[in-house]
């Protein structure tokens, strides 16, 4: 069946079969059958071509698809670290265990994506849906999900994904926003910035909030005030060492996440420094540590285990129907004021 053919099929309600897209494809049904099972025996080209034409012609397996779906949420990460990524594992599980699923873990690809290998691996397992905390999945790699009817959704704490893929989020720049303007109503003038990697758009969200807050309160921004850092330790331990041997070193610093802001604290301590007496500390997301560091940590809540329970949730949610449209939600943050932050001296 040639396109046109296949057109006309489609336009009077006929349902295309396997055969006529394999002879639209120009291959065997063997060959189709291996696409739509995810073997890896067939070359990248072949089956990108099938399964543009499996989505163009919305072909479903016979039976429902939540049949033939195994009894898994697979949360995919690009790294495990045992403290912030423990909130959204917990989240997904709660709601995995109350509809009787399982949550299977996955370590792939960089913080951007998945590696291109994940794939096929997934659409062998066939799980009820994927949860990926990453900043985006490339377009083909949402295709093949699709073709299997297997849902996915993004949780982006670390990123602005496409409209066209399902997520869940949080108000980055309010945070970073939210912790400026604490730091002004103290007293502080003279603030830092140690946001995460410039090529991510939560670091640029938050940095955006910090800069909002300065410029409304009518505040200078020093440009070697504002540093890029990894949100781990290392990354802030470093930038705040080199905020603190600037002539005039900031009086406090918004670090773009609790583990930065340790570093921060751990950097001040190196040269003398008493915080928050001597340099005043602002966190981001909360996680459980932020609360038993010495000062305690006054940090923007990021509600990391609650994403995972909203993105578990849409994921079941889009394996039993269709929305209408992609759905997007973004989950508040909030100021949590500890022992980290002071008026400055003097």
């Amino acid at each position: 069946m040639n396109a046109a053919a296949a057109a006309a099929a489609s336009a009077t309600g006929e349902r295309t079969t396997l055969a006529q897209i394999a002879e639209e494809a120009g291959v065997s049904l063997a060959t189709i059958s291996k696409v739509l099972n995810g073997r890896s025996d067939v070359a990248a080209s072949t089956r990108e071509k099938v399964e543009l034409l499996l989505s163009s012609h919305g072909y479903q397996r016979r039976g429902s698809a939540s049949s033939s779906r195994s009894a898994l949420i697979e949360l995919v990460f690009h790294e495990l670290d045992r403290i912030w990524s423990m909130e959204l594992i917990d989240g997904v599980e709660s709601v995995a265990k109350q509809h009787g699923l399982s949550v299977v873990l996955t370590v792939t690809g960089d913080r951007h994506s998945p590696g291109r290998e994940w794939i096929e691996g997934v659409l062998r397992r066939r799980p009820a849906g994927v949860v990926l905390v990453f900043s985006e999945l490339a377009p083909e790699l949402r295709e093949r999900l699709r073709s299997r009817a297997i849902p996915f959704v993004i949780v982006d704490p670390a990123g602005d994904p496409s409209p066209d893929a399902p997520s869940v989020g949080s108000a980055n720049w309010s945070g970073g926003l939210a912790a400026t303007r604490h730091l002004i109503e103290l007293g502080h003038r003279r603030i830092a910035a140690i946001t995460g990697p410039s090529d991510m758009m939560c670091s640029l969200a938050r940095l955006d909030g910090y800069r909002s807050a300065m410029n409304s309160a009518g505040l200078p921004i020093d440009p070697s005030w504002e540093r890029y850092g990894d949100f781990h330790v290392g990354g802030g331990r470093d930038r705040m060492a080199e905020l603190l041997a600037l002539p005039e070193r900031p009086t406090a610093v918004f670090a773009g996440s609790d583990l930065q802001a340790l570093g921060a604290l751990e950097a001040a301590r190196a040269v003398g420094l008493s915080v928050p007496d001597d340099l005043s500390i602002v966190g981001y997301d909360d996680i459980p540590v932020a609360q038993w560091v010495s000062p305690r940590l006054t940090t923007v809540h990021q509600p990391l285990r609650r994403m995972g329970e909203e993105a578990a949730k849409l994921v079941l949610e889009l394996g039993r129907s269709t929305p209408a449209s992609t759905p997007r939600m973004d989950l508040a943050t909030s100021l949590v004021v500890r022992d980290s932050t002071a008026p400055p001296r003097g």
